[in-house]
């Protein structure tokens, strides 16, 4: 594991950071004044920055047979005090006994000491001598090895209890699936470790299997974007993953890098995910990048999601980005996804194809009144498999996640086609205006390409009918740094209307222009199209 790019990388080796977790879980297991003992079973909050300092406390806390939570990190405009509150209440929530706390973050002790949390540095825990391994507290395979934060659209904080089962089981198909070597991988990443993507597929599976690993920080990548490209070129990377708002932002800065300055031609695996991948960005990421070697079947799309540790389908190896192009009018009003050769966003709908479930997890699609539905046809997904979840801890106590049968609903609409998963959007996000049912993505996608609008900061907001309003309709939040002044702004409505009306047919109620920064998103950078709705609310 390589850190401290661009500064001053360090190389551990994989057993160089074993050997640091079995000290550290020695000091876990001693405790100190204050602070006891951890328990087998017991849950552990971490809140760190560095990658070299994660891995080997994660791991000592499943040495010591612990779970593992990583909280949000506070960013420099977070009020301090709602975020302690905020804290307290997902460390209630989770019933954690102890906060491991490390760069850049040791500040906030005093925070977390006026609060009564208990915590311990993790620059001090490697100090006892080693435990013996394997030891008599060990965890079993259906006990907790991660509890994943996720707000989703809401405030309220809600954990996906991942047990050790459902991660190996995970770890184990995604592996198979993008076909890691440890013998010629090399991993490369920027990705939060509070995030599944992150944490999950580029913490945990290289550290269970043994493969390379360079990384750095999200805010070293959101600093320097290009940094991301220059590590796949100067280690060789062969395999990364990112939202696609980062590939769009990365295929920006290629097109401005210097011919002949980057070497992508080794990049065989890059996976976009975690959020709707748009066939446009990832276009223009390819086409950027194809001057330094970058071949455009590396970019592969997938969908994942906490509930199943991180991945449920990957496209295949060198396929590349396969778009399904569907009949816009049987898909809005006849929930049928029929192929169509035709051309333009108003007659036809765009869809990656997001490859055939991983092995060990089903996919089905149901209807409203839960009947199994064919090829084709769209409804709700839902899944089943070794890796699935079993069940949230919510500030209302535990949750079950799967019904009888061991089916989770997945809370996206979509279908299946040739045995790829296709999935259109949240249903609870759809818009459903003269018995059509319409995507906020759609919506979305044709607002961003609106002159003046900033990239990947764009929300179609639903507006349910009711007293004052007789039937549904939409609104089109975007962000600009022309907001502010009414004239600017004139342009930049008139013009996202017209997109939205071409590429949809539908007429957003409003076009609100909001400030850059102005759009809520989850700590993983996901746009909040709940809580831009009450913001709106509150602002009216």
């Amino acid at each position: 594991m390589t850190t401290g790019e661009p500064r001053e990388p360090v190389r551990r080796t994989w057993p160089q950071v074993h050997e640091t977790a079995l000290r550290m879980a020695a000091t876990l297991r001693a405790g100190a004044a204050g602070v006891p003992p951890l328990r087998p079973g017991g849950a552990v909050a971490v809140l760190a920055g560095e990658p070299a300092a994660i891995a080997p406390a994660a791991q000592a806390v499943w040495l010591s047979a612990g779970s593992v939570t990583m909280l949000h990190q506070p960013t420099a405009r977070t009020d301090l005090a709602g975020w302690a509150a905020d804290t307290v209440t997902v460390l209630e929530m989770i019933g954690a006994e102890l906060v491991l706390l490390g760069a850049p973050f040791e500040a906030l002790a005093p925070v977390l000491r006026e609060r009564g949390i208990a915590f311990r540095l993790i620059d001090e825990l490697a100090a006892a001598e080693p435990i013996a391994w394997p030891s008599a507290d060990v965890a079993d395979e259906d006990d907790t090895a991660l509890l994943q934060l996720t707000s989703g659209s809401t405030a309220k904080p809600k954990a996906v209890r991942i047990t050790h089962r459902n991660l190996f089981a995970n770890i184990t198909a995604m592996v198979e699936a993008s076909r890691l070597d440890v013998r010629r991988d090399v991993m490369v990443s920027w990705l939060p470790l509070f995030h599944d993507m992150g944490m999950v597929g580029f913490l945990t599976v290289p550290m269970v299997t043994g493969l390379e690993l360079v990384t750095v920080t999200p805010a070293d990548f959101l600093t320097r974007p290009l940094l991301w490209a220059q590590l796949i070129s100067s280690y060789g990377g062969t395999v990364t993953a990112a939202p696609n708002f980062a590939y769009a932002v990365l295929g920006r800065q290629l097109a401005r890098a210097e011919e002949g300055s980057l070497d992508l031609s080794t990049l065989r695996f890059a996976l976009n995910g975690a959020e709707p991948v748009d066939p446009d960005a990832v276009e223009a990421f390819t086409g950027a990048g194809a001057r330094f070697g970058l071949r455009r079947e590396a970019v592969v799309a997938a969908y994942g999601m906490a509930e199943t540790a991180l991945g449920v389908s990957f496209a295949p190896c060198d396929t590349g980005l396969e778009i399904d192009r569907v009949d816009a009018e049987e898909l809005e009003a006849g929930r049928r996804a029929v192929p169509t050769d035709a051309e333009g966003a108003a007659v036809a709908r765009r869809f990656p194809r997001l490859g055939p479930p991983l092995s060990g997890i089903e996919v089905r699609v149901v209807g409203d009144d839960g009947t199994v539905l064919g090829e084709r046809e769209v409804g709700l997904l839902q899944l089943r498999g070794e890796s699935v979840t079993p069940g949230y801890l919510t500030v209302e106590g535990p949750k079950c996640a799967q019904d009888a049968e061991g089916w989770l609903d997945t809370g996206d609409e979509g279908y299946l086609a040739d045995g790829a998963v296709v999935v259109c959007g949240r249903r609870k996000d759809m818009i459903i205006m003269a018995g059509r049912n319409i995507y906020p993505t759609d919506i979305e996608r044709a607002a961003a390409a609106a002159d003046g609008v900033r990239a990947g900061n764009v929300v179609a907001v639903r507006l349910v009918a009711d007293d004052t309003r007789h039937r549904e309709s939409f609104l089109v939040v975007v962000e600009s740094r022309r907001a502010g002044d009414a004239e600017a702004e004139r342009p930049i409505r008139k013009d996202v209307i017209s997109r939205v009306v071409s590429a949809t047919g539908v007429r957003p109620a409003d076009v609100v222009v909001l400030a850059p920064g102005s759009l809520p998103k989850t700590p993983s950078g996901k746009l909040r199209r709940a809580a831009t709705g009450a913001l709106l609310t509150s602002r009216a």
